[in-house]
């Protein structure tokens, strides 16, 4: 008698990374996918900010001065306009400039992140790979800036790239100058993990396997230690994530961030913290509140993220 048991469909890999051990720990656990999902509506938002916005915060022509101060949810006394989350000194809609403020904090904080881990990265390995004399420099050099508050050395770093750049390119290039000062300021922690995995990882059978084939020295680094060292960067890249961005927002609320005419949430904290004691509340307390769930919700999913991937909790 012939077999008519069906045979069942190959997985994709979409289907078997779901049933995997990350999949299974983010679905079982509510702060994760919270987390994840007020980080994902943040970056959307602030992708699709020119299309959810009901004004464009930034644009002189569109802006009247006499719906300055408006009140969250009520007409304002002279237009009539209702603004949902009322409106700044200059007739800007709050909710607006939120949006696009949110915009510049996640490009600083990502860019800078990304600068600093590639840099981090970069260091880490030629510091163990290579050792001596180089592996000394590199470490003692982190050392060195251990010892400084990471947003003071922004703020050096910022204050001296802002003092050689021409005057009529500084607005041009302020957030670009914010990036590289917030991630040359936040390589060392990369540095220094990577720089532990990888002198353990050199000595291991595989690497003296690519040597013993010819592989060299570049080659080795990435493409053999390089893949099995980023766990940790990982975590640690989600984590200076949120702390990226509470820099940007603290150069930017004293007044060394971004310019005035691309303000990020820290620019408008400072504005609106001008005008909380004149009963204002609404331009300080709804940009503050973002952030905070901002950073709040980065720095959960960066914990979680250390959790799962620790294979001793697993």
């Amino acid at each position: 008698m012939a077999n008519t048991t069906p045979t069942p469909k190959p997985r994709g890999r979409l289907a078997h990374w779901w049933d995997g051990d990350f999949a299974y720990q983010f679905r079982h656990s509510p702060v994760a996918m919270i987390s994840f999902t007020v980080v994902m509506l943040m970056v959307l938002a602030a992708i699709f900010a020119p299309l959810i916005a009901p004004y464009d915060p930034f644009d002189p022509a569109s802006l009247n001065l006499m719906n300055g101060f408006s009140s969250p949810m009520e007409p304002n006394a002279f237009t009539g306009e209702t603004f949902w989350l009322g409106t700044d000194d200059q007739g800007r809609d709050v909710f607006s400039t939120i949006l696009y403020g949110l915009r510049i904090s996640l490009f600083v904080g990502a860019a800078a992140v990304g600068f600093a881990m590639v840099l981090g990265i970069t260091l880490g390995l030629v510091a163990a790979y290579v050792g001596g004399g180089v592996e000394t420099i590199i470490m003692r050099i982190a050392d060195v800036q251990l010892t400084f508050p990471a947003i003071l050395v922004a703020m050096l770093i910022f204050g001296v790239a802002k003092g050689i750049t021409p005057v009529e390119y500084r607005d041009q290039m302020a957030i670009w100058v914010l990036i590289v000062a917030i991630g040359l300021s936040d390589w060392v922690q990369f540095a220094r993990v990577v720089r532990g995995a990888t002198l353990v990882e050199k000595n291991k059978d595989y690497v003296q396997a690519a040597r013993l084939i010819g592989r060299g020295s570049g080659a080795i680094m990435l493409r053999h230690i390089l893949p099995n060292v980023l766990s940790p960067v990982l975590v640690i890249a989600t984590i200076s994530l949120a702390l990226a961005i509470i820099a940007e927002a603290t150069l930017s609320f004293l007044g060394v961030g971004a310019p005035p005419t691309q303000p990020s949430l820290g620019t408008l904290i400072r504005i609106g913290q001008g005008f909380l004691f004149s009963g204002e509340w609404w331009i300080l307390l709804f940009p503050a509140c973002t952030l905070l769930a901002l950073a709040l919700a980065v720095n959960l999913l960066g914990d979680w993220l250390r959790d799962a991937l620790n294979p001793k909790l697993r």
